[in-house]
């Protein structure tokens, strides 16, 4: 009976084999990040049926048994955020580039932990009879909209054989591969580009308030410059403030009217929070800190990242027309933080303000963190050289251009549609 049993498992496991092979490798992040290329080594298991005949289509499986190096201590990468694909190179009986492709699927990595990247598949029509060689080639690991290609340095030895019996099936000698799953370098859709038709006339509030307790401010486009971890970005972005009137304060909204993206990954709740200073000129000076919700319900990948907006309490300080302006922008999200500040400030609002004890003048503001230049308007507006979409800050992809090094391989934490 033991004897029986070890036939039958020598059976069982016979049509298929797995052989490791290790190779040096060099991964090209993403041009925007302009950052060197890594230098590394993969170790990569490829699986398939020992034999086969002519006219079959054989699964292949790539299993990466180590990547090239560890997630650094920069940022935590959420799971399922990390989608590999890559080629196969087929030869021998016939030559073929096999297209391979994983899930987006990957626990949780923290920062420092081991870089994990699913198995990836693909299907080869046999065409020819005799041995087919199996070997690794480049392949792609895709993050947050962004890919970093990686390929071998030096030759790779064939990782399995298949001994394929039969006849041919064309004269041909060069066989066609059937993938099963046609790699993609952008899993996330791409997000609208219809324009909003509302309008971004002079809807600033009047300068007398006499009876009047809503002010909407006008729209304004206001060009940033972003401080990431490890890098510096440029963004534009239109935004719009709106006050109504508590008494002797004014209660603030500051509005990013449109998500311009879809969520590259899975982002757990409570893990995006977005504040600004909103710079007071005129009458008055300093600045007035406003901040949104954290995001209450985790966003799935694909759908559409909603900024929420951002409140806050202006209390003035002097007596007079008083201007406000879209400030110094924070975004605190996944363990980092990026700070926006504007390179040119264009008013959104002007109300008549009384001065209030402990207000804004000379100083800052209730809540306020740090004191800025008052807003000045610009004649004539900024020009647009941002989206005309109204979309939330570019920069705002969840962190701006923060720039993420795994596996080997290194991201760009930012929105799929090229900034302007």
């Amino acid at each position: 009976m033991l004897g029986g049993a070890g036939i039958l498992v020598g059976v069982a496991a016979g049509p298929a084999q797995a052989a490791e092979v290790s190779y040096a490798t060099r991964c090209v992040p993403p041009a925007a990040s302009g950052l060197d290329p890594v230098e590394g080594t993969t170790k990569v298991e490829i699986t398939a049926p020992a034999t086969a005949s002519v006219g079959d289509e054989v699964t292949v499986v790539w299993k990466f048994t180590q990547a090239a190096s560890k997630n650094p201590d920069l940022i935590d990468l959420p799971a399922n955020s990390v989608q590999p694909s890559g080629t196969l190179k087929a030869a021998g009986a016939q030559t073929a580039d096999v297209a391979m492709q994983g899930p987006r699927e990957n626990p949780a990595i923290p920062k420092g932990g081991a870089m994990v990247l699913s198995d990836m598949k693909g299907t080869l029509k046999l065409t020819a009879p005799g041995e087919v060689t199996l070997t690794p080639d480049a392949y792609s690991i895709n993050a947050f909209s962004t890919d970093t290609k990686c390929a071998p340095t030096q030759t790779v030895e064939p990782a399995a054989t298949i001994e394929v019996t039969g006849s041919s099936t064309t004269p041909s000698s060069t066989p066609t591969t059937t993938p099963s799953t046609t790699p993609s370098t952008t899993p996330t859709t791409t997000p609208s580009t219809t324009p909003s038709t509302q309008p971004t006339g002079s809807s600033s509030a009047s300068p007398s308030d006499s009876g009047q307790t809503d002010f909407t401010g006008k729209e304004v486009s206001v060009p940033y410059a972003c401080k990431t971890p490890i890098g510096d970005k440029n963004a534009t972005s239109p935004v719009q403030i709106d006050a109504k009137k508590n008494g002797g304060s004014f209660d603030l909204t500051v509005q990013f009217k449109k998500s311009v993206m879809d969520s590259p990954a899975d982002i757990p709740a409570d893990s995006v929070k977005p504040s600004m200073e909103v710079a007071l000129g005129g009458s008055d000076k300093g600045t007035v800190h406003v901040e949104g919700p954290t995001n209450s319900q985790a966003i799935k990948s694909g759908d559409p990242i909603e900024i929420p907006d951002l409140t806050g309490t202006y209390k003035p300080g002097a007596s007079g027309q008083s201007t406000l302006s879209p400030g110094v922008l924070t975004i605190k999200a996944l363990g980092t933080t990026t700070t926006c500040t504007p390179t040119k400030s264009e008013v959104s609002l002007t109300l008549d303000t009384t001065q209030q004890a402990g207000g804004a003048s000379g100083g800052d503001s209730a809540g306020s963190s740090g004191s800025s230049s008052g807003g000045t308007s610009s004649s004539g507006g900024l020009a647009q050289t941002g989206a005309e979409d109204h979309g939330t800050l570019r920069a705002l992809g969840l962190v701006a251009g923060t720039v993420i090094l795994l596996g080997g391989a290194i991201f760009t934490f930012m929105p799929h549609r090229r900034t302007r």
